[in-house]
């Protein structure tokens, strides 16, 4: 067992390739070849995404117009964070090559070429497939200037009084300097003259991010109601028709829209930080003046507008993006507030066999043996219901948890307040750093401060993404601890979108491990040998490793060498090189990933027995789950950690292991389901491309079948390829 507590990881670190308890190294498998480069799979990941509006056999409208939206809001936060940071480099003049052979700048050119790309495909099938579709049940967007003139005259009378209070034209000349452009602000470029001279002059308006980007004719004064008909406006499109309100005795020449992007990752020193919690608010404040890393425009803005905005913004051709239509597609996400259910996913209600079981007596049910739950299949109720009850059980004497994206009005989190507040021990562990999440984590710190309860953030250079949840109960004149392990977060909003697992158990020796865990996340304990958790960075790299090694031992003594592996990403190295090393030992390897993916499947004498398989349905796949058969012993982990560096050496994660046989199969059961599909699943090819599964055979959509609770061809028989 490798002796490094979590505090000693950044001197400790081990290099990719080193020996794994006393192993020889993974040196081979080093060409550049065998690899996937990591943004690019990540953008395959988001062309899978698209697909799902592009194919109108796949969803109703409105889930489609869901679909461009996340699409949309995904791309906006790779050039947030992923972009920048390879931005960072090619400033800094660095010629690195990443594991699969490409520069800095090499990674820009191949970025710029597929997103054009997918931008395009993205507006045709906007513009030319689902816009169309949705006029005809419909759903219009309209256009000001083609209103007749009594609607024109209710919207202008919209804009003056709900509109123009909070806008700010900003004039751009020697006396007034280019303004501040927010991060993700959407805004107009207006051109003015004034009258009797040939001057021209420049400002610029932001649309407000606070208001709804759409705006229902339905719900304006003046404007007739259409029976059976949705019509839609841009809020863009209003301001810029009413641009001379604005500015008043000038005359508007024309007008032009553009977006900005900006660096959106937080550094922080934290050796001199003081105030985590402080440094954190200040980082948040500062998110919206990093770096530009993208600015959308349209094709028609004149090349002296463009060129001011580049000059100003300080940016490179490189990070100029040409987009025909509106921009900043995200806000379609407010089409789902039509009630329109038939076009949209019938509504889903989710099983509770916990509660239907174990009635009032949870903490019973868990002592009578191990409770998993698969979200959102299951309710996520029982997840609540647990912290909620311990909160008011007299019995119960403490509740330590970590939260890492808990959500706006949470009811875990007031559930611990109120266990606070009854004067229970609560120590919780709030991770400030969660990307895109810490004001709602500084706000929930400081509400559970209020009330009591201790509130931990975190290690230095570590975040903590681990999901663990220990109640302490007084039982029979001892005391018993409760656990919930999950592979999702706190989230009930989250719990019903995302599919993840959780673990309920009273098991003592793992029980022992997260009492340790704990403490060395509060306190100063060195704790390093644990035996049944996963814990990175301590562990859980060379565990894995070492489990990948052991079924390629198991082959060659003649059993039945086999992993299936579920993920949202495969990143790392090392473990790469490791699943190569037992492929071409004729181990059977399957691999569920999500998102990226930087193993080549399919080389012949290298991952010719590895096949790679991503789902993109209706939930978001979101479970990490690592089987290894073990020569008829199966071992099955899951829990928070992804197969990345980031997951293994910069994060406090944690996989637990799986028990009770009869759970086990029952996830053996879910994995092999999910790799028959043929109906949501993607194959991965040796070039990194996706093609979709489709054959002859009975339709299996894994989704759609553990929605509906059926076990096509007896799932529970085995893992096996389809």
């Amino acid at each position: 067992m490798e002796s490094i507590s979590l505090e000693d990881r950044s001197a400790n670190a081990r290099p990719v390739g080193s020996a794994v308890n006393g192993s020889k190294p993974l040196s081979g498998f080093a060409d550049p070849a065998l690899f996937i480069n990591r943004e690019l799979s990540w953008l395959e990941f988001n062309q899978r995404v698209l697909e799902e509006a592009v194919d109108p056999g796949l969803h109703p409208l409105l889930e489609r117009a869901k679909f461009i939206s996340i699409f949309s809001s995904n791309l906006d936060e790779f050039f947030m964070i992923r972009v920048a940071g390879i931005e960072h480099q090619f400033e800094a003049g660095l010629q690195k090559r990443t594991v699969d052979g490409f520069t800095p700048g090499e990674q820009l050119d191949r970025i710029r070429a597929v997103v054009s790309r997918q931008l395009h495909q993205r507006n045709a099938c906007l513009y030319d497939n689902l816009l169309p579709a949705l006029r005809k049940e419909g759903i219009l967007f309209v256009r000001f200037s083609e209103l007749p003139d009594d609607e024109r005259l209710a919207l202008n009378i919209h804009f003056q009084n709900e509109i123009f209070p909070v806008l700010t034209p900003l004039a751009i000349d020697t006396g007034h300097p280019f303004p501040f452009l927010s991060n993700l602000s959407l805004n107009l470029a207006v051109e003015l003259g004034e009258h009797g001279t040939e001057a021209m002059k420049f400002a610029r308006v932001k649309v407000p991010g606070l208001l709804p980007r759409l705006i229902s004719l339905d719900s304006i004064d003046g404007i007739a109601i259409s029976p059976g008909t949705t019509r839609l406006l841009w809020l863009e499109d209003l301001v810029e028709n009413n641009l001379e309100q604005l500015f008043p005795h000038m005359r508007i020449v024309q007008s032009h829209r553009f977006r900005v992007i900006r660096d959106a990752d937080i550094e922080i020193e934290e050796d001199e930080a003081g105030d985590l919690l402080q440094t954190i608010e200040k980082g948040v404040r500062s998110r919206r003046y990093g770096k530009v890393v993208r600015l959308d425009v349209s094709p028609r803005m004149p090349s002296n507008v463009r060129q001011l905005l580049m000059n100003n913004l300080e940016i490179e051709d490189r990070s100029v993006f040409e987009i025909d239509g509106t921009l900043g597609l995200g806000s379609l996400f407010e089409l789902l507030r039509i009630d329109r259910p038939d076009l949209k996913d019938d509504p889903y209600v989710p099983t509770d066999p916990f509660g239907n079981e174990c009635g009032n007596d949870l903490f019973g049910s868990i002592r009578d043996g191990d409770r998993l739950l698969h979200h959102p299949y299951d309710s996520f109720q029982p997840v609540v219901d647990f912290i909620d009850r311990a909160a008011v059980d007299p019995d119960v004497l403490s509740i330590k948890q970590t939260l890492y994206r808990v959500g706006g009005n949470s009811p875990v989190v007031k559930a611990l307040m109120k266990a606070a507040e009854l004067g229970k021990q609560v120590a919780v562990l709030v991770e400030l750093k969660a990307r895109f999440d810490e004001e709602n984590n500084i706000v929930w710190a400081r509400a559970l401060e209020d009330v009591g309860a201790h509130v931990i953030y975190g290690l230095p250079g570590l975040k903590t993404h681990a999901k663990l949840t220990m109640v302490v109960r007084r039982e029979q004149q001892r005391l018993k601890r409760y656990l919930h392990l999950g592979t999702g977060n706190y989230n009930p909003s989250t719990g019903k979108l995302y599919t993840d697992y959780s673990l309920f158990t009273c098991n003592e020796q793992i029980a022992d491990e997260v009492s340790e865990l704990f403490n060395a996340l509060t306190g100063y304990s060195r704790h390093t040998a644990y035996n049944h958790l996963l814990v990175s960075p301590i562990n859980t790299r060379s565990r894995i490793v070492e489990m990948i090694r052991r079924e390629s031992s198991l082959k060659r003594n003649g059993h039945d060498g086999r992993i299936v592996m579920k993920m949202n990403s495969l990143v790392d190295t090392e473990t790469i090189r490791a699943l190569y090393q037992a492929s071409g030992e004729g181990v059977r390897i399957d691999l569920i990933v999500r998102g990226i993916c930087c193993l080549k499947p399919g080389i012949a004498g290298v991952s010719d027995n590895i096949r790679v398989v991503s789902i993109i349905g209706r939930f978001l796949e979101h479970s990490r789950a690592y089987y290894f058969a073990n020569g008829g012993k199966p071992e099955l982990y899951m829990g928070s950690a992804d197969i990345m560096p980031r997951n293994l050496d910069e994060r406090v994660e944690t996989l637990f292991p799986v028990l009770d046989s009869t759970l086990v199969m029952k996830v053996r059961s879910d994995l092999e389901l999910q790799l028959n599909d043929n109906v949501k699943s993607w194959c991965i090819d040796a070039d990194g491309t996706s093609k979709r599964i489709r054959n002859e055979a009975v339709k299996i959509n894994s989704q759609e079948h553990l929605m509906q609770g059926t076990s096509p061809g007896k799932r529970a028989q085995g893992i096996k390829r389809s």
